[in-house]
């Protein structure tokens, strides 16, 4: 498919759509924090990191160990992470533990993979079909 296949060539404005839409348009606020969380769980060291905590809560010790990384590598991530409230963390003793920050990170994290996952099996299929 060409470029120009994709291009629409009317000059009709669908008002109702649009008023729906504009109806129903956040403030700009809410796009930039939205872009800043995708722009923070779009780095790949830290969606392991994200891998990880959805499996499990740990310390950086652990998540370092999975990982193949250092301690201190694992701790730059982890405060990136949990200063954009993407992960949380607890104190036991001298252990800190880090968890993802609630269900909404979890989903869309799962959802992400999910999405993933379903675009590479309908890649390999069409594959198969040509061949």
């Amino acid at each position: 498919m060409s470029i120009n296949e994709l291009m629409c060539d009317c000059n009709i404005i669908h008002q109702d759509a649009v008023n729906k839409t504009l109806k129903k348009m956040p403030n700009q606020d809410l796009f930039d924090k939205l872009a800043e969380f995708f722009k923070i769980i779009g780095d790949p060291t830290r969606t392991k990191i994200l891998f990880a905590l959805d499996q499990n809560e740990m310390c950086v010790c652990d998540i370092a160990n999975v990982l193949g990384m250092t301690k201190s590598s694992i701790s730059h991530q982890l405060a990136t992470l949990r200063s954009s409230g993407i992960v949380k963390c607890r104190r036991e003793g001298k252990e800190v533990y880090y968890t993802l920050d609630d269900e909404h990170v979890k989903q869309v994290f799962e959802i992400g993979i999910e999405h993933i996952e379903h675009k590479n099996k309908m890649e390999n299929q069409d594959q198969n079909l040509s061949k």
